[in-house]
């Protein structure tokens, strides 16, 4: 039995303890906080098997004009940051190309389409049960020309990778979701998605699981990882952790962890918010407002409204400009209701210029793994990665598993 140290609690790392833990290791879970509470936590809450392709730089110089001017809810962005993540903007530019794109989405899709088939054990075996819903993510367009062209990408991605989905006009759409009080020019529903009402207790409820299977979850400071004659170690509150093998699904700050041991990983790290309402009506299920480029996710807590992108530097103070600029705007579609007493969350999505997540031995490095990069889709697709690290980690090697390595990814 192998002795592994998982360095990371989020949704990615809890699901690589879990699935390691399957394969006969005896592994401890790591985190300097309490698991799920961190971008697990914050997230809009959806296992989006309908993002088959990964989020590309927008490349038509119109959309580029207009989140260079500040006029897109979508993404907003500082100089600094801009200039701190200047490297890995270029990169992820020259990979968002249509050819370069398409070979990236040709193995994402492989990783999404395969999302709630992988959540789904963790759910049973957890008693989570009640934190789902199988009801889809809606996209709702104001403008119908927007809406016929999402229509048609529908199509495509039904053709291309399966992805389900429906096409409604707003009347009918208002029907089905009585919390919107203005009738949009038309939805898109991608039915196979699943949400949570609270992703970070979702997290937490496989952390549970990993422990109640003999796993151990301990505080720990992953910027004292070390190697050792034997294996790795870290310094937590009740002294050194040492195990043979070390996992790291540290999100953003994987990126930092890799540098002190001369790595060097460009990513994007784009940052999002999200606040709560008491809403009189919530919706029936989590839907984007196109226009205003947030989500809107019934949770326990309330509605719960998520952003797009901040690129700004990681260490910069908070700033929810896109929850205020889309508070002023949405009401025209749905009654927020007052902003519940709790500050207005943020955490930092990890993008690595390739759009893929990485997946497997860090080079040069006996015994040190990464599991890390997912993006946006860290909550969707944490168990799956974590299925193809053991995987790897037994001896396995196919196209996928070379596509996600870090040897290919590595600056």
């Amino acid at each position: 039995m192998s002795e592994t140290l998982v360095l990371g609690a989020g949704m990615v790392g809890v699901a690589t303890a879990l699935a390691l833990q399957a394969q006969g290791h005896a592994v401890t879970l790591a985190d300097r906080k309490a698991p799920g509470r961190e971008t697990s936590f914050g997230n809009a809450g959806v296992i989006q098997v309908e993002a088959a392709e990964p989020y590309a730089m927008p490349r038509a110089p119109g959309q580029l004009l207009r989140y260079g001017m500040g006029l897109s809810n979508d993404l907003v962005w500082s100089p600094a940051g801009v200039t701190s993540m200047a490297p890995a903007l270029w990169r992820y530019w020259r990979a968002s190309a249509p050819a370069r794109h398409a070979e990236a989405a040709a193995v994402y899709a492989q990783l999404t389409g395969r999302a709630t088939v992988d959540h789904a054990p963790l759910i049973d075996a957890s008693g989570s049960e009640n934190l789902i819903s199988r009801e889809g993510l809606a996209l709702v367009f104001r403008n119908p020309a927007a809406f016929d062209a999402e229509a048609a990408n529908a199509g495509r991605l039904a053709d291309t990778y399966g992805v389900t989905s429906r096409i409604l006009g707003g009347e009918d759409w208002r029907r089905e979701e009585p919390a919107l009080r203005a009738t949009p020019a038309g939805v898109v529903h991608y039915t196979g998605s699943w949400s949570a009402s609270d992703p970070g207790a979702l997290t937490r409820a496989y952390a549970d699981l990993f422990e109640r299977r003999g796993g151990r979850v301990v505080l720990a400071d992953a910027g004292s990882l070390a190697a050792t004659g034997s294996g790795w170690r870290v310094n937590g509150p009740e002294g050194v952790i040492e195990a043979a093998q070390t996992v790291l699904c540290l999100g953003p700050w994987t990126g930092a962890a890799l540098h002190r041991f001369g790595l060097r990983v460009p990513m994007v790290l784009k940052r999002g918010y999200h606040a709560h309402y008491d809403a009189p009506l919530r919706p029936r299920r989590p839907f984007l407002d196109t226009d205003n480029g947030v989500v809107f996710s019934a949770m326990r807590d309330g509605l719960r409204m998520t952003t797009g992108a901040a690129l700004v530097a990681h260490d910069s103070p908070a700033n929810p400009r896109q929850l205020t600029r889309a508070e002023r705007q949405v009401g025209d579609l749905i009654d927020l209701g007052p902003r519940t007493g709790t500050p207005p969350w943020f955490g930092t999505r990890p993008c690595l210029p390739g759009m893929l997540p990485m997946v497997g031995p860090v080079p040069g490095q006996n015994g040190l793994w990464v599991n890390f990069g997912h993006g946006h889709q860290g909550f969707t697709l944490g168990p799956t990665t974590a299925a193809l690290l053991t995987e790897v980690m037994t001896g396995a090697r196919t196209p996928l598993h070379d596509a996600l390595a870090p040897a290919t990814q590595l600056a």
